[in-house]
């Protein structure tokens, strides 16, 4: 019987620790199959690093930790797991349990079927109006760009053969998006729908900050459409700025000097300002990025691990 190997990163999220455990442990154990489940504490502040601790105490045999000594972001955690995993089959999961672990086993079905990555789409998702409208443009421009067939790129729900967690895993990257990243190297992927329910305990650590900049690392690390739209854009302003440049010249021949078209002209130096400022800003996060990736840091530093050996 396949090794499930189930991560989970955790920062702040002492509320919903002990009805987390309580729900993953009782439908991991219903699974009938080997399994562990790795914590990422991701530099929390809270008392999460002891109640995972006293967790490991509890269950030593399948709870297992990883203590970071900062904050260095969820996926970044996940990375973290994917090198330590020793199951066959690896599940990420949130630990805010908006999506419910009992949805594991209907994950795995798919996973028996012959697929090796298991992605997610929230049905009847419980959140504002405005982060599901936003949600769904993302998802639709994100698609177009990388040219990825990804339906819910925020659900963290997901399952990946060992092969694909192992290349993430591997990956020199200091910014990686893993649904995207294991989307590329799935040879049989699938999508399925499960339950969605609204945030009890604790708060969402993603503000509307952070999941703009989370996009921006997706858009340019699958894609370099943004910086082919700015140069098609900017071939495309500077032929119409020639034509138009023309038909001035032309009409002052014509009608003489008039300065009725003075506002227009401001109107048109004002829209070429903000679109040379904007393509200065796409081109600035590719650079940026790119010093990420030259100075080669560190991507995560343990502090400390609880119940993990030599991977196998």
């Amino acid at each position: 019987m396949q090794k499930v190997s189930l991560v989970i990163p955790v920062y702040n999220e002492q509320e919903s620790l002990p009805a987390l455990f309580e729900r993953t442990l009782k439908a991991m154990d219903a699974l009938n199959r080997p399994y562990e489940i790795i914590f990422v504490n991701d530099g929390s502040k809270d008392k999460s690093i002891d109640l995972l601790r006293a967790q490991h105490g509890a269950r030593p045999d399948v709870v297992k930790i990883i203590d970071f000594n900062g904050n260095f972001g969820q996926h970044m955690a996940i990375v973290a797991g994917f090198a330590k995993v020793s199951g066959d089959i690896v599940i990420t999961m949130d630990a805010d349990l908006q999506n419910p672990p009992e949805e594991i086993a209907r994950m795995l079905a798919e996973f028996d079927k012959g697929h090796d990555v298991v992605g997610t789409i929230r049905e009847n998702r419980d959140d504002p109006f405005y982060r599901k409208f936003c949600s769904k443009i993302v998802n639709i421009i994100t698609n177009k760009i990388t040219g990825l067939n990804i339906h819910d790129y925020g659900c963290m729900l997901r399952l990946y053969a060992r092969r694909i967690a192992d290349i993430i895993a591997a990956s020199e990257e200091g910014t990686t998006f893993i649904p995207a990243f294991a989307q590329k190297f799935a040879a049989s992927p699938a999508e399925i729908f499960i339950a969605h329910n609204k945030r009890e305990r604790g708060v969402s650590k993603y503000s509307l900050l952070r999941l703009i900049s989370l996009n921006f690392d997706l858009m340019t690390n699958f894609s370099m459409a943004p910086l082919q739209f700015i140069t098609i854009s900017g071939m495309a302003v500077s032929a119409l700025s020639v034509l138009f440049a023309v038909f001035l010249f032309a009409r002052r021949l014509i009608v003489g000097p008039e300065a009725e078209g003075l506002f227009t002209l401001f109107a048109i130096q004002f829209f070429l300002i903000g679109f040379l400022i904007s393509s200065l800003g796409v081109v600035g996060e590719y650079v940026g990025r790119v010093s990420k990736e030259v100075r080669k840091r560190p991507k995560y530093v343990i502090k400390q691990e609880y119940g993990l050996e030599q991977r196998k």
